[in-house]
């Protein structure tokens, strides 16, 4: 195996800094993956966290997954591990990249464009083409709590296949977003699985520990490491729904992220701050939330509550 002029022979662990560019202060930003090949030959698997800087609780999930040796004694295959693919949002508290560029809207990137574009395009060049599975470790964004649930392409079927593997408590059946990076590995022909859990900018356990878990299982299921973990069901969604502020004040939730929720069901409420006055949120049918937001300001129109239905 090949990355980035470096050779990785089999039954090798190694460390490969990939430098893309230089900020202002003359500190370099690269990609830093680390290597793991067993001695015989299966699939790759791709762990990646860190695409939004801020969402610490993917990168703790790769990160801890290493610690933890997951990846030490691959009886078959390969796992090329990034904790943080996104090194300026992670060291400015921020998803972005500089001029507020996305790097999940970037892919498959440019050798010449902005530094989130270069991102995209080392990752897309050097890494994606050993890659035959991945799992992109997120976290909601914008203080959006999400409940542990894994986001696949539903017209894909190894797609699904890899989401029923890591079997998240919810598995959320959707489209592609242009220039994601899911998307071009699609494209790639690369089975990819969004993984989503907690709330940016702060560690959830919770999820962390789903998150390892998943990615636990999908080696088992692969056949690349022994070991066992619980079994666990997902419940599918297959339409989901916003539930948005009517007006603007400060918001507590009644309901959160994992509860399931009745039509016509309080599940919230918006009050003024001087006490003037008070607004009920109320489910519109039934369902099960898997995302709610806990900014306590919020503006008429701000996303409440993720709503998923069977």
């Amino acid at each position: 195996m090949m990355i980035a002029g470096h050779k990785v022979e089999k039954g090798e662990k190694i460390t490969i800094e990939i430098p893309i560019a230089r900020l202002p202060t003359n500190t370099d930003i690269g990609l830093v993956a680390h290597v793991y090949r067993s001695l015989h030959d299966g699939p790759t698997l791709l762990a990646i966290g860190g695409v939004h800087g801020d969402e610490v609780n993917g990168i703790e999930i790769v990160k801890r997954a290493e610690k933890q040796g997951m990846f030490k004694n691959l009886k078959i295959g390969n796992v090329i591990a990034v904790p943080l693919l996104n090194v300026f949002g992670f060291i400015n508290y921020s998803r972005e990249f500089p001029g507020g560029k996305d790097v999940n809207r970037s892919f498959p990137g440019t050798k010449n464009g902005s530094l989130a574009s270069r991102v995209a395009y080392t990752l897309t060049k050097e890494i994606l083409p050993h890659v035959d599975i991945a799992l992109d470790f997120h976290t909601g964004g914008d203080k959006i709590y999400n409940y542990p649930q894994a986001r696949v392409y539903s017209k894909d079927p190894e797609s699904v296949r890899l989401a029923e593997e890591f079997a998240m408590p919810h598995l959320i059946k959707g489209g592609l977003i242009r220039r994601s990076l899911r998307r071009t590995a699609h494209d790639m022909g690369i089975p990819m699985v969004v993984f989503e859990g907690g709330e940016s900018q702060r560690i959830d356990e919770f999820s962390i520990q789903e998150g390892l878990k998943g990615l636990k299982r999908v080696l088992i299921a692969r056949g690349m490491i022994n070991g066992n973990v619980e079994k666990q069901e997902s419940l599918i969604i297959n339409d989901n729904a916003w539930i948005r502020a009517a007006r603007s004040g400060m918001f507590t939730c009644t309901k959160v992220a994992g509860d399931t929720i009745k039509k016509g069901e309080v599940i919230g409420s918006i009050t003024g701050p001087y006490g003037n006055f008070s607004y009920k949120v109320k489910a519109r049918k039934d369902g099960i939330l898997f995302g709610h937001n806990n900014q306590p300001v919020i503006n008429k129109g701000d996303a409440l509550f993720h709503v998923g239905y069977e």
